[in-house]
């Protein structure tokens, strides 16, 4: 009695703010008791949020302390001294729109709870309804959004229109904003030399790009491999992990030079344990040049026949008795690991098989029957005598 004694019937009127602490919830309605008054207030479930709301009880709780505008004042009675109708939103609306317009200004990044998924994206409270279209959701394609409803997204103000009541945000400008700082950390740490690993994210006719951390490098088709390769498709798959070499870094126009290559033991190392000096072995014609032919005897691995060495007998051109594509056998004369030479021969080749074959025709010759008989030796013997 001594507290409703100290209350006062305040007058209020229609766009008063005022305060106070929730009575009671109902399922279409809040019960509000007004601070320092006898008077009561009401919010309807559509004065509580600037979205749909199904329950009160989803946006307030008995006890909840509650700032609110009059939005209509009914006339007070005998029994009672006038009930005011209240809006929350309201109330929110206007600390909201403040508050987008410096969150606009600054770029600040804040987050959202996702209240709804429609068609063309997604609804959140921001005080009022704001809105993330489809297209500034992520940064890659998304079909379904679904699975969105409830999460909470970091999101930047990209659009405001009080007149028209548009908020337009957006987690993919976040998303950029995060790529791009990463980015220039990659870029900054980044030097020609290191060796790193990398996921194949494109492949092109020309090369590959390959993700090394956030930003993507170039290994062009030439630093695939130490053989050549058609299309890029023969050495590598999208998805794949591989170690790259950094060969360049262009940091004003953000592009890497990558290979693969360089990460790759050479065609020349540990050749001398594959081919020693006088053995024999079979290649391809590679190139002609005037002063002889490349031969190469492994992949990736030339060697010179000189045109000295090509036949014996004398010839101007290599062209004479060769030709690109040629599959030929030769001699190796001398191996050069160090300095990636190998010297060949097919002239001495050809001497030693000729030599071979002379040997087997004498040996076969020496092991047949002589083909005739001792009488007939003597017969012209006496043949001779005679005359």
């Amino acid at each position: 009695m001594v507290e409703d004694m100290n209350l006062e019937v305040n007058v209020y009127h229609v766009g008063d703010i005022v305060k106070g602490r929730v009575a009671k919830v109902e399922d279409k309605q809040v019960l509000v008791d007004i601070e320092g008054s006898k008077q009561s207030g009401i919010i309807p479930i559509s004065e509580l949020s600037s979205l749909h709301v199904e329950k009160a009880s989803d946006v307030l709780a008995v006890g909840d302390e509650v700032t609110a505008k009059v939005k209509k004042v009914e006339e007070s009675s005998d029994e009672d001294d006038g009930l005011l109708i209240l809006s929350k939103k309201a109330i929110d609306a206007e600390k909201a729109w403040e508050d987008l317009q410096a969150k606009l200004e600054s770029g600040e990044v804040f987050e959202v709870v996702i209240k709804d998924v429609v068609k063309s994206g997604l609804v959140v409270d921001v005080g009022v309804r704001g809105f993330i279209p489809a297209s500034l959701v992520e940064t890659r394609f998304v079909e379904d959004f679904s699975d969105y409803k409830g999460r909470t997204l970091k999101v930047k103000v990209e659009e405001l229109d009080r007149e028209k009541k548009r908020v337009i945000l957006s987690h993919r400008a976040v998303l950029e904003q995060e790529q791009a700082e990463q980015k220039k950390q990659v870029y900054n740490k980044i030097e020609p030399g290191q060796v790193l690993e990398g996921t194949v994210q494109r492949i092109a006719d020309f090369g590959v790009f390959v993700d090394i951390g956030g930003v993507d490098g170039l290994v062009h088709i030439s630093q695939l491999s130490h053989t050549h390769v058609n299309h890029p498709s023969e050495v590598v798959e999208e998805g794949q992990t591989v170690k790259v070499k950094v060969l360049s870094v262009d940091r004003d126009n953000e592009r890497i030079s990558l290979s693969i290559k360089e990460t790759l033991p050479g065609p020349w190392d540990g050749i001398s344990q594959k081919v020693s000096t006088g053995d024999v072995v079979e290649g391809k014609v590679q190139r002609l040049a005037s002063f002889g032919a490349f031969i190469e005897i492994f992949p990736g691995v030339e060697g010179l026949v000189h045109i000295s060495q090509i036949s014996n007998k004398r010839i101007a051109r290599p062209h004479e008795v060769l030709k690109e594509g040629d599959v030929v056998k030769v001699k190796v004369l001398d191996v050069n690991e160090a300095e990636r030479r190998i010297s060949l021969s097919m002239k001495e080749l050809a001497e030693e098989v000729a030599g071979e074959e002379d040997y087997n025709k004498y040996t076969q010759m020496a092991n047949e029957p002589a083909g005739f008989q001792i009488g007939e030796v003597i017969g012209e013997q006496l043949k001779k005598l005679k005359q």
